[in-house]
């Protein structure tokens, strides 16, 4: 690869840091939210397991539910 690539007439420093300060930045904010989304996805499927069965078939109803549901691992 061409050197001058990199160097960007001089201003490969700033441009790079730049690069990687928001790389690291998004990638920080993608894990926080996935671990957010693991948590609250946990916490629903305790209280699903709480309900009666009147409220789980409705619940089952529900498009979102199913998909909250179906994307969790079967609990031992």
């Amino acid at each position: 690869m061409n050197l001058d690539f990199f160097l960007m007439g001089g201003y490969g420093l700033y441009v790079w840091s730049a690069f990687i300060f928001a790389f690291i930045v998004c990638l920080i904010l993608f894990f926080k939210t996935k671990k957010s989304l693991n948590k609250i996805e946990k916490n629903f499927k305790e209280e699903v397991e709480k309900l009666s069965a009147e409220q789980v078939e409705t619940l089952n109803s529900r498009k979102i539910s199913k998909e909250i549901l179906t994307s969790q691992p079967k609990a031992k």
